[in-house]
């Protein structure tokens, strides 16, 4: 799911997203609530009808701005209170408030407030967000007024602690929510606690239901977190390496502003279908890099998140024709090339599977 925290993807347009084939985006509860505020975007028909997006929307929480904005933020068992990063304005965002908001936003999947620490927080703070974000889920329950349109989704929080997470995981399944995600994660730890972390998670949620990891966008996570029982995916990553000149390739990432690729007249992947594949040549988006025009840019980020939707595509079409594991080898080889430097938190997460990397 690419990221459009203030109802639009930065680089792209909806009517781009459409065409590549993106059928679910996300927008940012905190962000939209502040400016332009939900009662604008009401009249708008939604968030949909704001940013002209007919297809699925997620609205997160606002509460991963507990960590992006945590020098603005203070958590209290009513709400978080922060200072707006705009004009200083002290403003609660409480479990209510929050699903106030995305129910006027009309979003199809609204996530809980949760209490979100980094994951490199340790201590009772960990344990202590992790209680309060099923208390606060509950609130959520209780104030959601459109649950036959739009899908509340839990999110599952404990650190880097098993125990913590197993007893989070425990608590919030009793619950009969539509979806569960996995939060907490993605924000400095190791991948070998990130992934046994994922597992542990996945291992308790219902079969049923989908599962949605929060903030997870590099390649090689994206289909070790599939093989692991993740579903749903967002991050900010393809978007944002666009803006440093850096394009997605299956072989890791291209950086455009490199001499080497001055007088490189191919394009940056001749297997993508995208726009910018089909019509330029590296050459031509090294010199608008390096003229500075935003151009190159906004051609960098279509590249990016049809990268990621046509991986995302290839793995779904791979699970279906039940060729999985297969897809992962090759997936690995191509990336990595030899074997020997293969990650080792891959190897094991996948191992741990029944996937052995050859």
């Amino acid at each position: 799911m690419p990221v459009g925290t203030q109802a639009t993807m930065k680089g792209i347009t909806t009517e781009q997203l459409d065409a590549l084939g993106c059928r679910i985006c996300l927008g940012n509860t905190y962000h939209l609530g502040l400016r332009p505020g939900p009662e604008l975007i009401q009249k708008a028909h939604g968030l949909h009808g704001f940013m002209n997006w007919p297809h699925n929307l997620l609205t997160d929480s606002g509460g991963f701005q507990m960590v992006s904005l945590v020098s603005l933020s203070e958590v209290t068992e009513e709400g978080v209170c922060f200072r707006s990063p705009y004009d200083g304005a002290e403003t609660l965002l409480s479990p209510e408030k929050s699903v106030e908001i995305q129910n006027a936003l009309g979003s199809d999947i609204i996530m809980q407030l949760d209490d979100v620490v980094s994951s490199t927080v340790t201590g009772p703070r960990v344990e202590e967000a992790m209680h309060r974000s099923v208390r606060w889920l509950d609130r959520c329950i209780a104030a959601h007024r459109q649950p036959d349109k739009q899908n509340l989704f839990a999110i599952i929080q404990g650190g880097l602690d098993s125990d913590l997470r197993a007893t989070c995981l425990e608590e919030m399944t009793k619950r009969n929510v539509p979806g569960f995600a996995i939060g907490g994660l993605s924000g400095g730890e190791s991948k070998n606690q990130f992934w046994k972390m994922v597992a542990l998670s996945t291992s308790k949620l219902p079969k049923d239901k989908p599962r949605y990891l929060m903030g997870v966008g590099y390649a090689t996570d994206l289909v070790v977190c599939v093989a692991l029982g993740c579903d749903m995916f967002d991050c900010v990553f393809p978007t944002r390496t666009a803006r440093f000149g850096s394009a997605l390739v299956p072989t890791g990432n291209l950086q455009l502003r490199k001499k080497q690729y001055a007088k490189d007249f191919g394009v940056i992947d001749p297997q993508c279908t995208c726009p910018t594949c089909q019509k330029h040549n590296r050459a031509f988006l090294h010199a608008l890099l390096h003229s500075d025009n935003t151009a190159a840019l906004h051609h960098l980020t279509v590249h990016n998140i049809a990268y990621q939707l046509q991986l995302m595509s290839a793995v779904r079409a791979s699970i279906v024709e039940k060729r999985f594991p297969a897809f992962v080898r090759d997936f690995m080889r191509t990336m990595y090339g030899d074997a020997t430097l293969y990650p080792t938190w891959a190897t094991e997460a996948l191992a741990s599977v029944g996937i052995e990397l050859d």
